[in-house]
């Protein structure tokens, strides 16, 4: 209890009412101090059950039960203490209050001791889910090493590093050496030092040697003296010091190629390893989904979206500014073989001194577990592993590039776009040119060397293109044409790696270590660079593999006297550093203008959308290919809407064209003949002659035509559509209308059966004469007065025009007869008075009529001449005919039952009305059979047609972009194609964001 109180147990029971027996209760009230002391005064009260007994006991000061412990310590003098205010039984109750403070204490810690319990359960199954979530990491150990075959490489690694040792040379800096001394004191009070003028003092041997013997200083014997050796080596020759020092030299030099060939041989077999894994892994990835869409690689999308800004804007403007890397170089200066070498296969044509690279070549390098190859255009993959598929590979190159080279050209500016994949292949795009020449053979076209160099210019201008510069090592530095184009397209040099090819042939033949030496620091050419590399491409011998060229390079790297004498770094050297040097600089320049570019396109977007808006407000975006699907579904609508037309229509409009078509056959070579008889049986033979002529040569298939045309018509008039309707039409399709309509009828063929029953119903027809009832003949009379009347009005019309206007129209339009009109009058009325006198008269006009006719006008101070008025005649006959006819018909309109009784007692002829209904029922019955075969037959055919139409202008870009052209069009493209370059890029974007750098 007294530890209670000290501890401050008691300032938990602020105000705690606690029962210490089942009869009375005590009341501890204690008041919050600030001092040490729990409380300042406290008190005890005793509350008796009855509301009105109360006993109090006498105040207990704080200092009273701190000062005297004992009070608590030993209940006898507890107990005494209390004894005069509560008695023996109210001691009891206090050690009853005691121990349920104790309790509630205890209970304190209790809770603290639970929640601790809870809370690391709690956590303990928050951990067991987060682990459950993790994802399943155990197949990596069937491709990582296991951590014992690290241990190895590790030892490998450390057991080279100590067989690898300097030897020490005891070098003491003799005091005889004042100017050596006198330069470290000049160099330690000079911060900033002139190299140059340092080179000079060095290369002068008097100044560090003057008068003592460096080999006095090394307890050697020198060969020669001081100031000669060291001219030799200033002169970059050898020296031979001594033998020891010699051959201590050469051992180190051995030892410093064997080890860079370790670690070589090292990498490599590490490189193989990492590209089998990453074979196996990208083989698996496809294996476990199947069905999940193949996604692509980050080349493979940065490709496609160079592929999608070439067809946009070939010029390489200001609109496409993506890196890719730029091949040029001399002719036969070995670009296309330091790019076969980056990609690791022979792929281009071979030849002997000749332009083998007629147009640009864009090939997308890529990882993959296989080593093919594969064009833009084609699905087919060529397995680089074979001999064959490269051969195939190389023809289809060499055919394409001739292909795209026409009108008499050398070089084309079309680019081939291929892509080539495979194990441990750097990821990049390069765009391989044709070499640039100084000179046009006799092969050539004349302007061969100026477009190849537009061609490189179109390419180089692109600021963030990486030209990579290739110049032969083996022929002069002056000779080269492509330095100087490199230097003024980027004239500081940010954006290119000049490679040096043929090393070994330089070496041999032209050797002048000092001359590489400037080449490769670029101090030679005027051009700047951001590396410069040597490499080796083969022997010379095109049947080579690439394996066998690695070897070849390696192992004259690794002999080189370029190497050996420090002219050559060991970063610059073979083509694999050059393809990692490379590699990493286009993505590096990736990284850097991607989104520099997306965001040029997404300003591109807004103002072609704004335009559109403000153009075209009513009218969706459909671009030249949604346009024509739009087209091709309204064509094949109406195709379909062509078995919906009645057989009455049908039978209606072939009716009215056959007559259009045939009627002046009808007037002109058979009823005109015909009616120049008196007599009725010479008539009626005449006919029968004339139309068994006609329908056994000309008729039927005329009759085919004619069907044919109407199909057409009819098809062409629902494609042209009600536009009262409600239905619009869109008038862009107009052209492909009528091109489909075009070529669907020259591949149009009728029926040949067709042909040859309508010959045999219309001879059938044309044979009967006899008119069945009275509803046949006045369909005849009716028939025969329209088209009498239709003819007389054609001709009515033909005279206006050969006499000219009337005198009414003379006077109210003031129009003037020609002389030649007045000519025509006079002849007309002279003619008129021929047919006065003699109605009966032949069409033709005899030589006596016509001179009389002549001598006439003459008289009237008219001169013509007898084709003249045979043409006026002839207008005159046929009118004043037709006119007769129409009496005929008038007066035989109720002579049907005289036609019957054979016109024996009346005398009346109506021979021309039986010729018509002949003819009216010919046309009946062609239009059936033509109606017939057009919905059975023809109809089909020419869906067929269509189709195959619409699928070759579909595939026909030319003339689809010739039939669907105009602002909307164009407009409606180039939106297009900015919102799928705009997609592709955010694309990129997003996945290169992903990757890391």
């Amino acid at each position: 209890m007294a530890y209670l109180i000290r501890g401050g147990a008691f300032s938990q029971l602020w105000g705690t009412s606690i029962k210490l027996s089942s009869r009375t209760r005590w009341k501890v009230r204690l008041c919050h101090c600030s001092s040490m002391s729990l409380c300042h005064r406290g008190s005890l009260a005793y509350r008796s059950p009855a509301p009105l007994l109360r006993h109090r006991i006498p105040a207990i000061s704080s200092r009273t039960l701190f000062q005297d412990t004992r009070l608590l310590s030993d209940p006898r003098r507890f107990r005494t203490f209390l004894g005069a205010g509560i008695g023996v039984r109210g001691l009891s109750s206090a050690f009853r209050l005691v121990g349920s403070i104790v309790s509630r204490v205890l209970k304190i810690r209790y809770l603290f001791l639970t929640g601790a319990i809870g809370g690391g359960i709690t956590a303990q199954q928050t951990f067991e889910s987060w682990k459950e979530k993790m994802p399943d990491l155990s197949w990596l150990r069937e491709y990582l090493p296991d951590a014992e075959r690290l241990d190895k490489i590790e030892a490998g690694f450390k057991r080279v590093r100590s067989q690898l040792s300097v030897p020490d040379i005891n070098f003491k800096l003799p005091e005889e050496f004042p100017r050596l001394r006198a330069i470290r004191e000049w160099f330690d009070s000079k911060p900033e030092v002139d190299l140059e003028l340092f080179e000079g003092f060095l290369r002068d041997p008097e100044f560090l040697f003057p008068q003592t013997d460096i080999y006095t200083a090394l307890d050697t014997e020198p060969p020669l003296d001081a100031a000669a050796s060291y001219s030799l080596l200033a002169a970059g020759k050898s020296v031979d010091v001594s033998a020891n020092a010699k051959d201590k030299v050469q051992e180190l030099q051995e030892e410093v190629i064997r080890l860079q060939v370790r670690f070589q041989r090292e990498i490599e077999r590490l490189e193989k390893e990492n590209r089998e894994l990453r074979k196996n892994l990208i083989l698996r990835d496809q294996k476990n989904v199947p069905k999940r869409k193949i996604k692509k690689s980050l080349i493979d999308m940065y490709s496609e979206v160079l592929d999608e800004l070439a067809v946009y804007d070939s010029s390489y403007n200001t609109q496409d500014h993506l890196p890719r890397v730029v091949v040029v170089g001399d002719q036969s200066s070995g670009k296309t073989s330091v790019l076969e070498m980056i990609a690791q296969a022979r792929i281009f044509p071979r030849g002997s001194g000749e332009m083998m690279t007629r147009s640009p070549v864009k090939v997308t390098l890529s990882e993959g577990p296989y080593h093919v190859a594969m064009f833009k255009d084609s699905g087919r993959e060529y397995d680089l592993t074979k001999e064959s598929e490269l051969e195939a590979l190389r023809k289809e190159i060499e055919i394409r590039m001739k292909s795209s080279v026409s009108g008499g050209q050398t070089v084309s500016g079309d680019t081939i776009s291929l892509t080539v994949k495979g194990p441990g292949i750097q990821r990049m795009v390069l765009v391989d040119l044709p070499g640039i020449i100084s000179t046009v053979t006799s092969g050539m076209a004349s302007d061969t060397r100026d477009r190849i160099q537009k061609i490189c210019r179109q390419h180089m201008e692109n600021p963030n293109a990486i030209i990579l510069c290739i110049q032969d090592g083996s022929i002069d530095a002056e000779r080269s044409n492509v330095t100087d184009l490199v230097s003024t397209m980027d004239p500081s040099g940010k954006r290119t790696i000049f490679v040096l090819t043929k090393v070994d042939l330089a070496e041999s033949n032209l050797y002048n270590p000092e001359r590489i030496r400037q080449i490769l620091e670029g101090r030679l050419f005027p051009m700047k660079a951001l590396g410069y590399f040597a490499v080796v491409t083969g022997k010379g011998n095109t049947n080579d593999s690439i394996q066998t060229i690695r070897d070849y390079e390696e192992k004259f790297f690794r002999s080189s006297r370029l190497f050996k004498e420090g002219v050559l770094k060991p970063y610059q050297m073979t083509t694999l550093n050059l393809s990692m040097a490379v590699s990493e600089c286009f993505w590096k320049m990736v990284r850097e203008s991607v989104e520099q570019q997306a965001d040029a396109f997404k300003a591109t977007r807004f103002n072609l959308e704004t335009e559109w808006k403000n153009t075209f407000p009513k009218v969706r975006e459909l671009d030249r290919d949604e346009l024509f699907e739009k087209a091709r579904g309204e064509i094949l609508d109406e195709i379909i809407n062509l078995s919906q037309i009645t057989p009455q229509h049908w039978e209606e409009v072939l009716n009215r064209n056959l007559w259009e078509t045939m009627s002046q056959y009808v007037f002109e070579s058979i009823y005109l003949p015909a009616a120049q008889s008196d007599n009725s049986g010479i008539f009626n033979t005449t006919i029968d002659i004339k139309l068994k002529q006609w329908a056994d040569k000309l008729l039927p298939s005329k009759c085919v035509e004619i069907g044919w045309s109407t199909l057409q018509d009819e098809f062409m008039r629902l494609l042209g559509g009600n536009q009262s309707a409600g239905h619009r039409r869109d008038d862009i399709f107009n052209d492909l209308k009528m091109a489909v309509r075009d070529e669907s009828a020259k591949k149009h063929k009728w029926d040949e059966k067709a042909e040859e029953s309508l010959r045999v119903i219309q001879v059938n027809t044309l044979d009967d004469r006899s008119v069945h009832d009275k509803l046949q003949w006045d369909s005849a009379i009716k028939f025969m007065e329209t088209a009498v009347r239709e003819k007389l009005r054609q001709t009515e019309e033909v005279i206006r025009e050969m006499v000219g206007p009337s005198r009414a129209e003379q006077w109210l339009y003031w129009k003037t007869p020609t002389p030649q009109q007045i000519d025509r009058i006079a002849t007309m009325k002279e003619l008129e008075k021929m047919l006065q006198s003699d109605i009966k008269r032949r069409p033709i006009l005899s030589h006596d009529e016509l001179t009389t006719v002549r001598k006439n006008l003459e008289t009237q101070s008219t001169d013509v001449d007898g084709e003249f008025i045979r043409e006026t005649w002839h207008q005159l006959y046929r009118r004043q005919f037709l006119q007769q006819s129409l009496v005929t018909a008038s007066d035989c309109r109720k002579g049907f039952y005289y036609y019957q009784k054979g016109y024996e007692e009346t005398g009346l002829n109506c021979s021309d009305v039986v010729l018509f209904w002949r003819i009216e029922r010919m046309l009946q019955v062609t239009c059936n059979a033509l109606r017939q075969q057009v919905t059975n037959n023809e109809a089909r055919r020419l869906e067929r047609n269509i189709k195959d139409v619409l699928d070759q202008i579909g595939d026909d870009k030319q003339m689809l972009q010739k039939l669907l052209t105009g602002k909307r069009v164009l407009l409606a493209e180039e939106l297009k194609r900015v919102r799928q370059i705009q997609g592709l890029l955010e694309e990129f974007i997003q996945a290169l964001s992903k990757e890391k750098p």
